[in-house]
């Protein structure tokens, strides 16, 4: 098929939703599938407010329009909400064009916790960007319910995998002294709930790699931890390696794609019991759920390495990406519906 995916999300941002769409693309291409990445990449742009690092397309509509009409897509998918999914949504919409789409991120939780906006005003907004797509691809069950009970339709599972040959157990390198180790890898950012496992007391080291939002103000209230950093795909299996624990403490991720990360290269999981650690974790077997977030590192400690690696290996990206596939809907050209407009796309 002839697959056209629209991102506001792309390198050189590192996250899981460019992670996710890079390894869905390879997998794709390396099933026969002609697949068109739509990103900022090529377009005007400007910084995301709070987020300078994440540049964000600036009236992308007239070359998403020109890119899909000549790209002839036999499917659409819609990957984000921002402005360049605003733009291939108005499309599509303009063209009688079905197309699916994808709630990788809480943004209303997000926007509540940066920004104090009521949830019920952004979950409007997205329930209104999402109602005419054919599939609302999430990461989780519990994730799918949650959407359910707050009025969206035509929600649908693509979970997510792991490159187990890239992520893997490997030497442990002595960059430390101090053991144990806790690392945390994502975002510094108030929504990723950084703080709840900064203010720990846990014997040993902490480590956080990532950048973001509030790295300058948390390194200078939290001497102690090292803060390394954003690194590449490359470089994380060494640095997951050298862990003892990995820490999530975030309470509003979909999915949490690090930790199984984490768990391919056979370290175990403390985090809360809560949507995206309760469907990705095997508790007491590949890491600990607690809402005692130091009594799930200390109790991981204890877990053995072989199994949480073995738990891991449940996750593909092939098969992810044949559950991408099965909820593809072709574009069925219809009567266009009354032109849309966007001050933002």
């Amino acid at each position: 098929m002839r697959i056209a995916i629209v991102t506001d999300a792309w390198a050189p941002q590192v996250n899981g939703v460019v992670n996710t769409l890079k390894a869905t693309r390879r997998q794709l291409r390396a099933s026969g599938h002609a697949v068109l990445m739509l990103t900022p990449e090529n377009m005007r742009s400007y910084a995301c407010p709070t987020y300078p690092e994440i540049r964000l397309a600036y009236k992308p509509y007239a070359k998403v329009a020109a890119a899909l009409k000549a790209f002839d897509p036999d499917c659409i998918h819609i990957a984000t909400e921002g402005p360049m999914g605003l733009a291939a949504r108005r499309y599509c919409l303009n063209n009688g064009l079905d197309f699916t789409t994808a709630y990788h991120t809480r943004f209303p939780e997000y926007l509540r916790a940066r920004f104090r906006l009521p949830l019920a005003i952004s979950y409007r907004w997205l329930k209104w960007f999402h109602r005419p797509s054919k599939s609302v691809m999430v990461p989780t069950p519990r994730m799918r319910e949650a959407l359910e009970r707050s009025g969206f339709r035509n929600v649908v599972l693509w979970s997510r995998g792991v490159d187990t040959q890239h992520f893997k157990p490997g030497p442990r390198e002595e960059l430390t002294h101090e053991r144990p180790l806790y690392l945390y890898v994502g975002r510094v950012a108030v929504e990723k709930n950084i703080e709840a496992f900064l203010q720990m007391d846990l014997p040993g080291a902490k480590w956080v790699i990532g950048d973001g939002p509030m790295r300058e103000e948390l390194e200078a209230k939290y001497p102690h931890v090292r803060f390394l950093g954003a690194k590449t795909h490359e470089m994380l299996p060494a640095y997951y390696n050298c862990a003892d624990v990995f820490v999530f403490p975030s309470r509003t991720d979909t999915f949490g794609l690090v930790m199984i990360e984490a768990m391919a290269c056979g370290v175990p999981v403390a985090a809360y019991p809560v949507e995206g650690p309760v469907d990705v974790v095997a508790h007491g077997k590949s890491g600990v759920l607690d809402e005692d977030l130091s009594k799930a590192c200390f109790a991981a400690l204890g877990l053995k390495r072989s199994t949480v690696r073995e738990h891991a290996l449940c996750y593909s990206w092939e098969e992810a990406t044949q559950q991408f596939v099965r909820h593809l809907h072709p574009v069925r050209r219809i009567k266009p519906l009354p032109a849309v407009r966007s001050s933002i796309a």
